[in-house]
């Protein structure tokens, strides 16, 4: 005749409640991924104020580029709260268009100043990415006394790309390097002729230009 075990039984409840709380843990966890991984930061509302917290917001594809470098898309509103946190000393605006009021007074009361480049936004197969400009804002940039620096067009893909990437010529990256970096942000949208004109550009001229990034410190 065979005898049921309780502790046997206990065991393998008590098992099987683990399995269980284990796999809720695991769909939580997966749900949280999912959540975050959707949300679009360009859609948030204005930053919130609870208290003495405040609901900081960076811009589309906002990103690090190096020491006192900074790149994204077109900030607004949302994202000026942000913004203060990188105590910015200078903008590069690579578009044509005026800069939006609400902008421009966001730079006056922050004691920025705004450089702009005006770089037309084409497609392909009409592109003609203006070296001349790309080599004047480049001036720009490598000064460090405009540093803490934020590069942006409208999405911080193309015009920015171009010129982050001219940037990583200058500081000896391989060409692999700087077009991988300029497809993960392009992604879909990277263009041919954006990575043909990075790689013909020409830094002879900027090489007597003093920088001093982390990139060259490594």
């Amino acid at each position: 005749m065979k005898v049921d075990n309780p502790s046997k039984h206990k065991i393998q409840q008590q098992e099987e409640e683990e399995e269980e709380e284990e796999e809720e843990e695991a769909e939580q966890m997966c749900r949280t991924i999912e959540v975050a991984s959707v949300v679009d930061l360009s859609s948030q509302p204005a930053p919130v104020v609870t208290g003495d917290e405040v609901t900081l917001i960076p811009p589309l594809n906002f990103s690090m580029v190096d020491n006192g470098i900074f790149r994204s898309g077109f900030p607004d509103s949302a994202n000026f709260s942000f913004l203060q946190t990188l105590r910015l000393r200078s903008i590069i605006y690579l578009c044509p268009e005026p800069y939006p009021e609400a902008n421009t007074e966001f730079l006056k009361s922050n004691g920025i100043k705004l450089f702009q480049f005006a770089i037309e936004g084409h497609k392909e197969p009409f592109v003609n990415i203006p070296e001349d400009m790309i080599r004047e804002a480049l001036k720009v940039l490598l000064d460090v006394r405009n540093h803490p620096v934020l590069i942006h067009c409208k999405r911080g893909k193309h015009r920015t790309g171009c010129l982050v990437g001219c940037l990583r010529k200058l500081q000896k990256w391989c060409l692999s390097s700087v077009f991988d970096e300029y497809q993960r942000f392009a992604a879909a949208k990277a263009r041919v002729s954006d990575q043909r004109f990075m790689e013909l550009f020409d830094i002879s001229s900027l090489k007597h230009l003093p920088m001093s990034f982390s990139c060259l410190k490594r």
